[in-house]
């Protein structure tokens, strides 16, 4: 029963917490206007650009440029592993506080085990020749070569299938190396359906075997734009996409900028800067857990702990904003500096609750193998840094909200990982998102979805593409 002394404190806590949600925006406002004057704020990339060393020749005029697709095989040369076993032979750790676990990151303990299982027992000659078990591809776009998985399906004589094309986009600090278990998911032809995936997984630039941008302002919707070119390229005019983390940003800017092109949009998680009316909408949704779904609520409330959650977490996020040639130059020289870093995203985004044990949980729901052959990927090709520099070049436009402006038309699906990093209640998306025609609540499972819950993932593709295959037919 709702009393005149219950009300009044709610109505007071919902005052206070709008009087919040002003100061909070306006604040990110003026620190955004600080950070990036308008003469400061480059729009480069909206239109073709050039991100390579060389002159931009034929990008303006007649001369013909290498559109060309070439195969590529996967061979570090030796020199670069007996470097890297060297380096780890001469790694120097500072001992932790006692009974620290995984709260100050990354325990130097039982670091000493995931280095020494490195150095002795990980082989990474064995990882690479599974890895090249996929057809790997590079072609020039840009300027920048670019490196792309790209798996037809397997084809049986007795059905007639239609076949989808699917970009699948990853983001940091992962690679190509998250999608190797759920490809073969998706290009096996399933009795149910009556179509199948053609899947290109392609590599940002600046990440994995892709070429890293040489010129400034290589941000996400160039990423978009050049994806969109890969696709052209390849043959696919139109296509599905699929991302999460920046390949759920980048793909949902192709969806945004080329809607033509993508017949359907499907996200694991969701960048976003909250508007007032949305602040407001979700400080009610708080206050008056029904008004969603209770696996739904479990998801993004209660607000505290949530945010406490995120700050903790996000150090990461301001200095790759911010300085990111700074600390790539410690971790391009350490391959011990740079596992500890990048592994340390993994279980705490897979589950928040992982940081209180010796280990992180860190081969709860990985492999070290599957975890170091992402880190290798890093490694091997000195682009720790370009990797991070992504940040730096998509602040401005995370922290205004720019694209957000522009609703997502095409067919779009939400799958819903109960611990995700960002995420938004369907009420929310919906709004984003006029056209969504899924949004799946999973049962389990984190950030890094397509390697710790392959078949969930895949499952709701197969879900969300069968119900946009029928609506357009029909």
């Amino acid at each position: 029963m709702l009393t005149i002394e219950r009300f009044k404190t709610i109505t007071n806590m919902m005052i206070l917490l709008v009087i919040l949600a002003v100061v909070v925006i306006l604040f990110v406002k003026f620190v955004f206007n600080i950070l990036f004057p308008k003469d400061q704020r480059d729009t480069r990339g909206y239109k073709e650009g050039w991100f390579g060393k060389d002159p931009p020749l034929g990008l303006n005029n007649d001369v013909e440029q290498d559109t060309s697709i070439h195969p590529f095989k996967i061979d570090v040369p030796e020199e670069v592993l007996i470097d890297l076993k060297y380096r780890l032979e001469k790694t120097r750790l500072e001992e932790p506080v006692e009974d620290s676990k995984f709260l100050y990151g990354f325990n130097p303990n039982y670091l000493r085990t995931v280095l020494k299982y490195w150095k002795n027992e990980y082989d990474w000659r064995k990882q690479e020749a599974e890895l090249n078990r996929l057809p790997h591809f590079k072609t020039r776009i840009e300027g920048i070569n670019v490196h792309f998985m790209h798996v037809k399906p397997f084809l049986p004589e007795e059905r007639t299938l239609k076949v989808v094309p699917l970009m699948i986009i990853h983001g940091w600090p992962g690679s190509f190396v998250e999608f190797c278990k759920i490809v073969p998911l998706l290009v096996t032809p399933r009795p149910e359906h009556n179509f199948v995936f053609e899947v290109v997984c392609p590599s940002i630039p600046g990440y994995g075997f892709s070429e890293s941008p040489h010129r400034k302002g290589f941000h996400a919707r160039a990423a978009a734009r050049l994806f969109v070119t890969l696709m052209e390229r390849i043959g696919h005019p139109k296509f599905y996409v699929q991302g999460g983390d920046w390949g759920s940003y980048i793909a949902s800017l192709m969806a945004r900028y080329y809607s033509p092109r993508v017949r359907g949009l499907h996200v694991n998680m969701y960048f976003f800067m909250p508007r007032p009316w949305e602040l407001l909408k979700g400080i009610a949704i708080s206050l008056f857990p029904s008004l969603v779904r209770p696996e739904e609520y479990r998801s993004f409330f209660p607000i505290k702990k949530k945010i406490k959650n995120l700050l903790e977490e996000s150090g990461y996020f301001h200095i790759q904003s911010s300085k990111p040639d700074t600390l790539g130059c410690g971790m391009s020289d350490s391959p011990a500096g740079m596992a500890a870093y990048l592994l340390e995203k993994f279980p705490v985004a897979t589950n928040p609750e992982f940081v209180r044990r010796e280990d992180g949980g860190l081969t709860e729901k990985f492999t070290l193998d599957e975890l170091l052959t992402n880190v290798m990927l890093y490694w091997v090709n000195n682009n720790f840094t370009a990797a991070a520099r992504f940040y730096k070049e998509n602040i401005k436009d995370v922290l205004k909200g720019l694209h957000e402006k522009i609703s997502v038309t095409v067919p779009s699906a939400v799958a819903l990982f109960p611990n995700e990093v960002l995420m938004r209640p369907k009420t929310l998306m919906s709004q984003q998102m006029p056209n969504m025609v899924s949004y799946t609540i999973m049962p389990r499972g984190g950030h890094f979805a397509a390697l710790e819950e392959p078949l969930l993932l895949a499952d709701d593709l197969w879900k969300f593409v069968d119900i946009v295959e029928k609506k357009y037919k029909s």
